[in-house]
């Protein structure tokens, strides 16, 4: 278990952290989320004892990370893959960790095989893909067999194979009683894995929720329907209060009527109904939400040559 207590981390002027509370349970894959910017890596350095909170703490599993006597053991962290010494093998690199706490020569074969490096095993480091060098950094992670992980990126880099691979680890670890804490920018993969979400924008924590009902609320109450009889539906449905649009033929969506009042009103008229099905937000329309005002560092609108459009040509200018 993590716990955070009004964690704040200040350099200078700047607030990266501010007053941040949260717990991150055993049992499930938690998610950490937030815009660049965020304090997303300056509160992983403090659960690790990396850098120094200005004010508030952080433990895990009830003690300050440098109080523990195996930290290894207690957490596993990948932060940066590619903090490794180059020219060393994987398979020195993961010995040389394990003779820091006592750590056996079979456990290191066995994380080696976990991660799928046996055959580049002996290989320097130095030479690694990326995809290579994060299997390298999970197996560090991996190595004190520890019961938390907090992990930062940990797809980057990896083929779809070995995405679907972290995913089932990640699962399988959480399903033991181990605490997981996975930072991500890919939206898409963190629905798959997480089941509860720690989201923080300008350093504040902005909501500590689950994954379901992290994207209901921010899911709106229209339903879609799909019906060869389009017209008719629409007809039949439109009312006060009740909006009715149509991006593209035989598909509704219906805003103000649940599914069952749908259902019943085209059954009653003998209209057939191909799909209704709620109108639900991915994670990503609901991070990009709720986030919108906490966004520290936002793109410029491209203009219109870069985004593949004419440029119209300045008046009084011959072509």
């Amino acid at each position: 278990m993590i716990e955070a207590h009004n964690l704040t981390k200040r350099y200078g002027e700047k607030i990266a952290v501010d007053d941040l509370s949260f717990t991150v349970q055993p049992g499930i894959v938690t998610g950490f989320l937030g815009p660049n910017g965020a304090g997303k890596s300056t509160t992983m350095r403090m659960i690790l004892g990396l850098d120094a909170p200005t004010s508030g703490s952080v433990t895990v599993n009830g003690r300050a990370y440098a109080e523990h006597p195996a930290p290894l053991h207690e957490v596993g962290a990948l932060l940066e893959a590619r903090a490794i010494h180059t020219g060393r093998s994987a398979a020195n690199h993961l010995l040389a960790m394990a003779a820091t706490t006592g750590i056996g020569r079979r456990r290191v074969e066995e994380v080696i095989d976990l991660v799928g490096l046996r055959e580049v095993a002996a290989k320097r480091a130095g030479g690694f893909s990326l995809g290579m060098g994060q299997r390298l950094g999970i197996a560090s992670a991996l190595l004190g067999d520890p019961e938390t992980l907090i992990l930062d990126e940990p797809v980057n880099g990896l083929d779809p194979e070995g995405v679907l691979w972290i995913r089932t680890l990640l699962k399988q670890l959480a399903d033991e009683g181990r605490t997981v804490f996975l930072s991500s920018h890919l939206m898409s993969e963190m629905a798959l894995t997480a089941e509860h979400l720690i989201v923080v924008g300008r350093g504040r924590l902005i909501r500590d929720v689950s994954v379901d009902d992290f994207i209901t609320s921010a899911s709106s109450d229209s339903v879609l329907v799909r019906s060869p009889d389009e017209g008719h539906l629409r007809d039949l449905l439109l009312a006060d209060g009740i909006e009715v649009s149509s991006s593209e033929p035989g598909h509704l969506q219906v805003t103000g009527m649940t599914s069952d009042e749908i259902g019943y009103r085209a059954a009653a008229a003998g209209l057939t109904l191909l799909e209704l099905s709620p109108v639900q937000a991915s994670l990503e329309e609901a991070f990009m939400a709720l986030t919108h005002d906490a966004v520290e560092y936002r793109a410029p609108t491209p203009s219109p040559a870069a985004r593949g459009e004419a440029t119209p040509v300045l008046e009084g200018i011959a072509a």
